[in-house]
């Protein structure tokens, strides 16, 4: 038997629960799927924490837009539903001069995302403002901060469910084919089942691609192939010696070695960037030994022996190692034709920051596939 559904949102993960919450308070009747037996068990819940500013991505991207317009949201967000945050402020350091140039386009191109509200510093002001760090200038970003992922993916689910929308775990979906009446799913697990929706929102993360695959009729064009970088972090044994977030120079294929702090004010340090076959979380002691050199470029203090391995989260690239960043890749019907389905691709950072506006975006799309239907 068929059971009918509007719209299935698959992946519980703060992308997914925000997308779903969007959809539900416009009214449509709303089911999340997710494979797990628990929301935001992957990316969601393996990452930094940051509420970013916007700074690093070129304009005119969905990265930077969404970051922009999504960090402002979700600010307001916490305030009004309670979700633990923090608005630290963050420092970007050059630990050198011949660094000050690319702080320099650090800071522009920052201005030119929209972010108004960068502060250049000095070595002395910077090192006035944290006494333990070392540095020959620093731009200060004070709308960056910290959020309390697990706390937000409770929020937008308690809204979600609010709206009369739910999330079904353990609720895989192994194949899927789009037909003239909508999209029809299989779903396994204990209890296996076929759903027939008229909106499908791919919001697997991790599982995107397979995804995508599995949609029979879904051109091999619009299934985004991803790469797995997993980011190994390690914590700081001892006090931390911030009360900001600390960020070096950006090397190739990530934001160097920086210095991020929990709610509770313990500091940890990462990600990496290890590139792996397929997910898998465990952190191998021996990638702290690099941490060290790249750490002391602006703590010196650090004592050996003071980093333990932490956790380790997987960011879904859409490109191999070596290639240029890309965009985020959120396609609608106007992308791949079928009436009522977007896919999500490659939404890692900043993605916890961009989720209420990418859930915005995700909306826009769906609407505008309800237009052209009823037009049809």
């Amino acid at each position: 038997m068929t059971e009918s559904v509007d719209a299935v949102v698959v992946g519980a993960g703060v992308i997914g629960l925000a997308i779903a919450r969007r959809l539900a308070l416009d009214g449509r009747e709303v089911l999340v799927l997710e494979r797990h037996d628990a929301i935001g068990s992957e990316t969601s819940s393996r990452n930094s924490e940051v509420i970013h500013a916007g700074i690093y991505n070129l304009p005119r991207r969905l990265k930077t837009t969404l970051c922009v317009a999504g960090r402002a949201m979700l600010y307001r967000y916490c305030v009004e539903h309670g979700v633990p945050h923090a608005r630290l402020g963050k420092l970007i350091v050059a630990a050198e001069p011949a660094e000050i140039p690319k702080l320099a386009k650090i800071k522009e191109q920052g201005e030119l995302n929209g972010v108004d509200d960068l502060v250049w510093l000095t070595g002395d002001a910077a090192m006035a403002l944290e006494p333990q760090l070392v540095c020959v200038a620093a731009v200060l970003s004070p709308s960056t901060g910290i959020v309390d992922a697990h706390q937000l993916m409770l929020a937008l689910e308690g809204d979600l469910e609010d709206a009369g929308g739910f999330v079904v775990l353990k609720a895989p979906v192994v194949a899927g084919e789009l037909r003239n009446d909508g999209i029809r799913l299989s779903v396994g697990g204990a209890e296996p089942m076929q759903l027939q929706a008229r909106t499908v929102i791919n919001a697997a993360g991790l599982g995107a691609l397979d995804l995508a695959r599995a949609l029979k009729g879904l051109a091999p064009q619009h299934a985004a192939p991803l790469w797995f970088a997993k980011g190994n972090y390690f914590r700081l044994t001892r006090k931390a010696p911030f009360s900001r977030l600390i960020y070096p120079i950006p090397v190739p294929g990530g934001l160097g070695t920086h210095m991020t702090l929990d709610l509770a004010g313990r500091a940890r340090f990462g990600p990496d960037v290890e590139w792996v076959d397929s997910p898998q979380y465990a952190v191998d002691p021996r990638r702290g030994d690099s941490f060290y050199a790249d750490i002391r470029r602006y703590w010196p203090d650090l004592p050996d022996g003071a980093l333990a391995p932490d956790y380790a989260g997987i960011r879904p690239k859409l490109g191999p190692a070596g290639a240029p960043v890309l965009d985020f890749r959120i396609e609608g019907p106007a992308q791949h034709g079928v009436p009522g389905l977007v896919n999500l691709f490659g939404i890692e950072s900043p993605g916890l920051t961009s989720c209420l506006a990418i859930a915005e975006h995700v909306a826009g799309l769906i609407g505008e596939s309800d237009r052209i239907q009823r037009r049809a």
